[in-house]
């Protein structure tokens, strides 16, 4: 089975996708990781690069493949290319994967929420189902939700809509009634707290830094609420738009 990352990658991109990625503020590792959980989905960095003119070309080539659909290939080659003539080492094939997938999944995974939650969708397909890949790499954590379906307004979506961690695959997908009804699901309200997956207990978390959902934090122009790290990286970004 795909992964929703592959079979999107492969569609038309979301406009709600790109909205979501052109919010983003870039800033340096030292001020991202000094953020709230909660603000850290208006936030863009890379770890282990520090300069304001590389995140912006890791900004840059991440928002031009969710707009015109580059690979991963041509993301990494154009970043080697360009690292190398600052005298810098090109990604390696790894990280390239990391920083790319990470970022275009939560892209797509924001814009398949702001689509699941317009009036219509939601009148119709009240329900949503986990969605794990269920393969040797998917982790127990996150099969442990696999197939469990609640209502799209419930506040497990705070914390359990996906990516719920580095490189996860999981997807959630809409249900109407009948199809609750007729495949015999039963609606939870509330997430497990632990479970038993291949013979082995598991809390049922997600992963370290990953329990928010980054489509329900909506960068506002009124600043003075944001941390100074916010402020800062947004001022920053406007007053060069003019350059």
């Amino acid at each position: 089975m795909k992964d929703l990352f592959e079979l999107l990658t492969k569609e038309i991109v979301f406009e709600e996708a790109v909205n979501y990625f052109k919010e983003k503020i870039p800033m340096k590792p030292s001020e991202f990781y000094k953020l709230a959980e909660e603000y850290k989905a208006l936030a863009f960095t890379v770890s282990g690069y520090t300069t304001a003119q590389i995140l912006n070309k890791f900004y840059d080539e991440l928002l031009k493949a969710i707009e015109e659909g580059t690979t991963m290939r041509d993301f990494k080659n154009n970043m080697n290319e360009f690292l190398e003539k600052k005298g810098y080492k090109g990604i390696t094939n790894f990280q390239a994967d990391n920083i790319f997938r990470m970022n275009m999944q939560t892209a797509y995974q924001v814009g398949h929420y702001k689509q699941m939650t317009s009036p219509d969708v939601l009148k119709y397909r009240p329900y949503w189902q986990y969605d794990a890949v269920n393969d040797k790499g998917t982790r127990p954590s996150h099969l442990a939700m696999d197939g469990r379906v609640f209502r799209a307004d419930d506040p497990v979506w705070d914390t359990w809509y996906p990516p719920n961690g580095f490189r996860c695959r999981c997807g959630v997908r809409t249900l109407s009634e009948r199809q609750v009804k007729e495949r015999g699901l039963v609606v939870e309200s509330e997430a497990p707290r632990a479970a038993e997956v291949d013979g082995r207990f598991v809390n049922v978390m997600p992963d370290p830094g990953f329990s928010n959902n980054p489509a329900k934090v909506a960068f506002k122009p009124d600043l003075k609420d944001y941390p100074e790290p916010i402020k800062k990286a947004f001022e920053k970004r406007e007053s060069s738009k003019g350059k």
